[in-house]
């Protein structure tokens, strides 16, 4: 089907494909190119604009990625964000250099020019800004748009081309007002007629699947997620039967998890289920292992040997099928030759096909966990799941910060059915995107029954986010806090002190390891 696009070319920044999912907000279909991507392939493409992403280079450094330059003579609006309006500048005549202050975080945008680009926006607004270069020397044919206190170029126009750049991150929630310069962009300056919808995806992505799958069979690891949950469902919808799921018991889940499981998808929806009780595997092996890259590393291996150990009783499978979303896969290093910095490992992202001997399905790599959330609504899950908080795929495992034992298993699954039932009851399960507790290495001195106690502590963790890119730690009022931690610490049994994180993504990620 043919329909108006922005291509987004990728120079390698964390936040490539959250620019991709905001565009789609405004009901616009959008495309993750490489920055390679020609201008003869991006001619054939039904372009309404281009945006170029940020990145981590500097535009002088060896080896700093590009884009084919003849893209400034499509006759397509182009939108340079951070280093891609640094490149755009570039080839435009400005000047680039490395500045003595460098922007990172919340800065103070000054409009100086409100016709287009930064049209309906106040005379000043807060700006998320992370760049160590800066347009130093504009030359005449750009015209200033916008400034902040350290960086007098922060928002341009060229004069004879269609080229626009800001020199901060509009697509973040850091950006209050980004939504707005991105909807300029879109239906003032590419003239999008906006009439891209979540039902297209849904339908594309399960004629691809049956296209992709024929008359095979596809195995599917099933933990009861939001993001496996609609995968099984999209899955279902396309090939029926010929979907079996597996459910990799590894010793990490939540408490009553696997009953819950089986008990929604086996018998609820009537599809194959194969439950592999691997717990004692998981557990032995993580045994002294207390770095959190290492302990990803060990849970990986061990969910691939006991899948292996199921789908080799499955006949005609060919295909594995994985909940895979944008976010795991940009945090673990490179999509297409992506170079954005590797932050963590994820056991379900990279190698799996080749170990398993299977071709991978991964229709939600794409999404971010609200769009997953907008396909599980479309597909008529209960919301129950489709509202389920994020469970990370090595579990419990990198919520104990350090060793993995029984024994802080079962503290930490106590105080966690605590903490998710507190909110719930206190109605905001909804408003938090993700809640958790961690169980941190550290005993503190604590008074209990009238003495003296040396005990573990418990930090709990709460983020507010649309995209899981960027996250806020949510303003949990003070009373729901002190019933969780009044019940934790009476309840759990080895637990003294609760804490509350109170750090924002970025810097810190939402999970503690």
């Amino acid at each position: 089907m043919t329909r108006e696009m922005i291509a987004i070319l990728d120079f390698g920044s964390q936040y490539g494909q959250l620019i991709a999912r905001r565009v789609r907000e405004h009901h616009v279909y959008s495309r993750i190119c490489p920055a390679g991507t020609s201008a003869d392939e991006l001619a054939k493409m039904p372009l309404k604009g281009i945006i170029l992403s940020g990145g981590p280079a500097s535009v002088y450094a060896p080896g700093a990625p590009k884009c084919d330059e003849r893209i400034f003579d499509l006759d397509v609006p182009i939108l340079g964000i951070c280093y891609g309006m640094q490149f755009g500048c570039q080839i435009l005549g400005a000047e680039i250099t490395p500045v003595a202050s460098r922007e990172y975080g919340r800065a103070t945008l000054r409009m100086t020019d409100r016709s287009d680009l930064l049209a309906n926006l106040p005379d000043e607004t807060l700006v998320w800004a992370s760049h160590g270069d800066q347009v130093t020397k504009l030359g005449r044919d750009f015209v200033t748009l916008g400034e902040t206190k350290t960086c007098p170029y922060a928002a341009v126009r060229h004069k004879k081309r269609r080229f626009y750049g800001v020199q901060f991150h509009p697509e973040v929630s850091h950006t209050p007002k980004g939504d707005i310069i991105l909807k300029n962009f879109l239906y003032s300056i590419c003239d999008c007629a906006g009439d891209w919808k979540m039902s297209d995806f849904v339908s594309e992505t399960i004629d691809n699947v049956r296209r992709q799958v024929g008359d095979a069979t596809v195995i599917c690891g099933l933990s009861g997620g939001v993001d496996s949950s609609v995968v099984a469902s999209l899955i279902h919808e396309a090939i029926g039967d010929q979907l079996v799921c597996i459910l990799v018991d590894n010793g990490l889940l939540r408490k009553n998890e696997r009953e819950n499981i089986v008990a929604t998808f086996r018998d609820h929806f009537h599809i194959d289920l194969r439950v592999v009780d691997w717990s004692q595997q998981f557990l032995y092996r993580l045994q002294g292992v207390t770095d959190p890259q290492q302990k990803r590393k060990i849970i990986g291996a061990e969910f691939i040997a006991a899948f292996k150990s199921e789908a080799e009783k499955i006949p005609n499978a060919r295909f594995l099928a994985q909940g895979t979303l944008y976010p795991d896969v940009i945090e673990s290093g490179s999509k297409d030759g992506n170079p954005a910095a590797n932050i963590k490992l994820h056991h379900n992202v990279g190698g799996l096909p080749a170990e398993l001997g299977f071709e991978l399905v991964e229709p939600l790599c794409d999404l971010f966990k609200d769009e997953v959330r907008m396909v599980g609504e479309h597909l008529g899950l209960p919301d129950g799941l489709v509202w389920r908080h994020p469970f990370p795929g090595p579990g419990l495992g990198v919520r104990i910060v350090g060793e993995v034992t029984p024994a802080k298993l079962e503290v930490l699954r106590a105080a966690d059915e605590i903490l998710i039932d507190e909110i719930k009851a206190a109605g905001l399960y909804r408003k938090i995107s993700q809640a958790l507790a961690v169980l941190v290495p550290v005993s503190t001195v604590g008074v209990m029954g009238d003495e003296r106690s040396y005990e573990n502590v418990i930090a709990l963790r709460a983020v507010e986010t649309t995209d899981f890119m960027t996250a806020d730690f949510s303003h949990i009022p003070h009373e729901v806090l002190g019933l969780i931690s009044t019940r934790i610490i009476n309840e759990v049994r080895g637990v003294n002190r609760v804490v509350y994180d109170i750090s924002s993504k970025p810097p810190a990620t939402i999970e503690w390891e």
